[in-house]
């Protein structure tokens, strides 16, 4: 199940803890999009971690300031958002990294279990905690294999609607173009020997993506879900 993720777009601990007893092991917080107070990310990765959920954090923007409040927190993989070249977006995904390979600041809290590292701390962080830029935008697209081949990128996220969008499509239909689109990336990333994560909310989505090696499907949205929740109800109650 750790290949399968679900996602947030509110703070709603109940469904953190449902999702768990449903047995998803993995959650993707969509802060860029939605009202996550520092208060709030810090519950969630605290439950999610005594759950034992693996927290990815899609953050605000790739910028420094927020890759760095992201792994601060300890969470586990880290998805930068409308991220356009390599050479663009270096300074962002250097912050998921530390030196030398990269520039992420050493804090002495919840990442470091609040106590003083041990010798293998950095290295261990910088290859445990996933450093995945979306491919979203025509930039990104067109340097997808240059991203991949940077140490400082674990994989990549896409993001299917946006990627539609900007490469010139009236919207997101998995019609062909978008099929073409995302078996490029797949391919892009195999050939680079790292995973490829993709909402996939239809079933179709679901087996294309599985036949095509995606390492991660976030299968579940939770507006998606209280939304067929609700009309399930009312289709079932007696008139």
């Amino acid at each position: 199940m750790d290949t399968l993720a679900f996602w947030m777009s509110t703070p709603n601990l109940d469904l953190l803890e449902m999702a768990a007893q449903a047995g998803f092991r993995r959650v993707v917080l969509d802060i860029e999009h939605n009202g996550f107070d520092a208060d709030r990310r810090e519950a969630l990765v605290v439950a999610a971690r005594a759950l034992g959920v693996a927290v990815c954090a899609k953050i605000e923007a790739p910028e420094p300031v927020w890759v760095q409040r992201a792994v601060d927190l300890g969470v586990d993989a880290v998805i930068l958002p409308h991220v356009g070249t390599l050479a663009q977006a270096e300074a962002a995904l250097a912050t998921c990294k530390f030196p030398p390979l990269g520039t992420r600041s050493y804090a002495a809290g919840r990442s470091a279990r609040f106590r003083a590292p041990d010798a293998d701390y950095f290295a261990r962080q910088n290859r445990e905690v996933l450093c995945l830029p979306m491919i979203e935008t025509a930039e990104a697209f067109g340097d997808v294999e240059a991203l991949l081949a940077s140490p400082l990128v674990d994989g990549i996220f896409i993001g299917p609607f946006d990627l539609a969008l900007t490469r010139g499509r009236a919207g997101y239909g998995f019609g062909d173009a978008d099929r073409a689109d995302i078996a490029r990336l797949a391919a892009a990333a195999k050939a680079a020997g790292k995973p490829w994560w993709i909402p996939a909310w239809r079933r179709e989505e679901q087996a294309f993506a599985r036949d095509n090696g995606a390492g991660v499907r976030v299968i579940a949205a939770e507006h998606q879900l209280l939304t067929l929740g609700l009309q399930r109800v009312l289709e079932t109650c007696p008139r």
